[in-house]
C-alpha cells in the first residue's frame, strides 16, 4: 500500500521535510517512489505538487495524519483535520481520570499498599490489637 508521508532531511536541530510517496513498509528514511513537495516548519514554508498529490490519492494512496492535516490547511484536500498523534498506553494501564484517582490512592498512607492499614496505623501512632486466633494462623511451626 502506498502512503504519502514526511521524510526528514534537515540537519540536527534544523528540521526540514520532504513530502514523499513511498511503500508503507519502506523505512522512513529509505526508498521512496516520488517527491511530492517539501515542508520547513522553522521558516513556515510549504511547497506541494498539487496535481501529483491528487493523482496519487485518486489511485488509492493514503496520506499520513500529519500530511493530511497539511493538505487540509493548504486546501488541497477537503475535510476535517485528523488527530495526528496520541500517546500509546501500555496494556493494562489506566489513562485519564482513572489514573489520577489511582495516584491519589497510592499517595495516601493506607491506599495502594498491601500493608497500607498497618502503615497508616503506625504513622498515626495507633496500635491495633489482633485477635488471639489470628496471630498463630499465618505462622509456620518451628522445628527444633
Amino acid at each position: 500500500m502506498l502512503i504519502i508521508r514526511l521524510q526528514r532531511v534537515g540537519k540536527k536541530n534544523q528540521p526540514s521535510y520532504r513530502i514523499v510517496l513511498a511503500e508503507r513498509t519502506a523505512p522512513v528514511k529509505g526508498k521512496f517512489i516520488e517527491i511530492l513537495g517539501n515542508y520547513n516548519p522553522r521558516l513556515k514554508t510549504k511547497a506541494f505538487e498539487k496535481d501529483r498529490i491528487l493523482y496519487w490519492l485518486s489511485k488509492g494512496a493514503k496520506a499520513s495524519p500529519t500530511v493530511h492535516n497539511l493538505l487540509v490547511v493548504e486546501q488541497i484536500v477537503v475535510g476535517p483535520k485528523v488527530k495526528a498523534w496520541a500517546p500509546k498506553s501500555k496494556a493494562g494501564e489506566n489513562t485519564g481520570a482513572e489514573a489520577k484517582t489511582e495516584k491519589v490512592v497510592e499517595d495516601h498512607p493506607a491506599g495502594g499498599h498491601p500493608e497500607g492499614e498497618k502503615l497508616a496505623e503506625e504513622s498515626v501512632g495507633v496500635k491495633k490489637e489482633k485477635p488471639a486466633e489470628a496471630e498463630g494462623a499465618g505462622e509456620m511451626p518451628k522445628s527444633e
